[in-house]
């Protein structure tokens, strides 16, 4: 008993230390928060020193330097708007507070960190999109490790970091703490990050996850965190090391973030703007856009769905993927939508997120 009480006055302590630092942080960076996306921060993952993941025959820093170039050269093509910016557009090192500083100068709209998986296994696959916040399984746990072990080729990460312990499970917890006000947009943009990659390339689906990166939580902005495959798989190895391959990751990513760019502006239209006189959800009707509140995703459809979300409204859900995708609330505006989101993450529920539906068809 006195060891547990030690050891939850000392997590008393940390959260309460991390929530004074969080509270300063928040008024020394500012992020632009236009009507628009006009500039976005595009991160390969590793670089110089630092190999990132290696396969039999393939470097992790090599492939995300490629896909991040690819991707940048679609938005500049088909989006001449955006202004595209990359932490990293050669073989260098970067520090991951360098990484979020370059996000946070330009006054990005949207951060995308790049990198590739590795597991002692050969058989696991998949790609994961990650958002800043708690780990809810060992599997997070071990791939924020993976990338946060960056840290380790950096001169002087003991006091860049705070003594940030990357082998450190009680280090994840106080990281975790911190909670971005750009969690909800950056869920939102993860899914579409997401079902472009496993609808359109065809990769296996390991789902949007949470945990504690480095790279991600000093960002201020929408920021995620993409794992597009696993080197450690020799058949993902190859096509990821692939010309086509990379092109399809690529082209993906960039159509994520075309689709998120363009709900992002209809959404926060003003009047008189293009959007403002497309589809805007104004009256209810079955032909116009209505929001709900993704609660989480089952493997398994549930009995009493109202009884397991007690509390919330209109409870409901849809199958995506082989998944049973529940949801709370019913709305005819995003702004109402998202006020309802934060009531629903305060539930409890914090990977809730504003999703969108026209003639019951997700969008």
């Amino acid at each position: 008993m006195l060891n547990f009480r030690r050891i939850s006055e000392k997590r008393l302590i940390l959260f309460f230390l991390v929530l004074i630092i969080n509270f300063i942080f928040c008024f020394k960076i500012e992020a632009q928060t236009g009507k628009k996306i006009t500039t976005v921060v595009i991160d390969a993952g590793h670089g110089g020193k630092d190999p990132g993941a290696v396969g039999r025959k393939t470097k992790e820093k090599d492939v995300t330097l490629k896909v991040a170039k690819m991707t940048g050269d679609y938005i500049k093509q088909y989006c001449p708007d955006v202004k595209v910016v990359y932490t990293r557009s050669s073989d260098v090192f970067l520090t991951l507070q360098k990484r979020a500083q370059i996000a946070n100068d330009n006054n990005a709209d949207l951060f995308i960190s790049i990198h590739c998986n590795a597991t002692k296994s050969t058989n696991v696959q998949g790609v994961e999109t990650f958002v800043m916040g708690e780990h809810k399984n060992a599997s997070n746990l071990e791939v924020a490790k993976l990338e946060n072990a960056a840290i380790l080729y950096e001169d002087d990460a003991a006091n860049s970091y705070d003594g940030f312990d990357v082998n450190s499970t009680e280090a994840y917890i106080m990281l975790s703490f911190f909670q971005s006000e750009f969690k909800n947009s950056s869920l939102e943009f993860a899914e579409h990050v997401q079902n472009q990659l496993v609808q359109r390339v065809g990769r296996k689906d390991r789902g949007v996850q949470q945990a504690g990166f480095l790279v991600l939580h000093k960002t201020a902005m929408p920021s995620v965190l993409v794992e597009i495959g696993f080197l450690s798989n020799p058949a993902e190895e190859n096509f990821l090391n692939s010309k086509d391959g990379q092109t399809y990751i690529a082209s993906a990513l960039f159509r994520a973030f075309r689709d998120y760019k363009k709900e992002y502006e209809k959404d926060n239209a003003i009047e008189g703007d293009a959007y403002e006189k497309i589809d805007k959800p104004q009256i209810i009707d079955a032909n116009k856009i209505v929001y709900k509140v993704q609660i989480e995703s089952r493997s398994r459809k549930l009995d009493n769905a109202s009884q397991q979300y007690k509390g919330l409204e209109n409870i409901d859900f849809y199958e995506h993927n082989g998944q049973y995708k529940y949801t709370a609330g019913v709305f005819y505006t995003k702004k109402e939508a998202d006020e309802y989101c934060k009531k629903v993450r305060a539930k409890g529920y914090s990977s809730a997120f504003v999703v969108s539906f026209k003639n019951g068809i997700r969008q």
